[in-house]
């Protein structure tokens, strides 16, 4: 299935509000509900939307301290590494990156000493070659999503 003007719709509604139920975003869109229920289930079936999650505001939650990791890797090395960040509890962002630097991260944490575990694990690890660590004096804009452009006006 092609995605349309009519999907991209209904996924702008559900950025605007993601508990919105299908006949809110119909009243939004002008669809009918039971088009909005199949085409949420279509962007479903194709990973267009992957899940429907809450956005946490973790210095709230006490994981005030945020580090940003560029780690240079070994060339054999770099699955390894992208896969241990991935799976560490604190890491909530990791790309594979071009540049001078192989990897960058993003961890959150409740204190420095925290942190500062997380960074010297990652200069022990044999497959990380260099790691420079920044940490976050202030958040401007984080977890952002925006509304996706129509490739029609209305």
């Amino acid at each position: 299935m092609a995605v349309d003007d009519t999907d991209r719709r209904i996924v702008n509604a559900l950025l605007a509000d993601g508990r919105a139920s299908a006949r809110e975003i119909a009243s939004e869109t002008g669809l009918a509900a039971t088009t909005v229920s199949k085409r949420l289930s279509d962007l479903e079936d194709q990973a267009i939307i992957e899940s429907y999650r809450p956005v946490v505001d973790y210095d709230r939650l006490g994981y005030d301290v945020t580090a940003v990791f560029h780690l240079s890797v070994d060339g054999n090395g770099l699955k390894a590494v992208v896969d241990r960040l991935r799976d560490h509890a604190r890491m909530v962002s990791v790309y594979e990156v071009t540049g001078s630097h192989d990897v960058v991260a993003v961890g959150k944490f409740r204190n420095t000493d925290e942190m500062n575990r997380k960074i010297k694990d990652l200069l022990t690890d044999p497959d990380v070659e260099a790691a420079n660590t920044s940490v976050v004096l202030d958040v401007v804009r984080e977890n952002a999503q925006f509304a996706v452009d129509l490739e029609t006006e209305d």
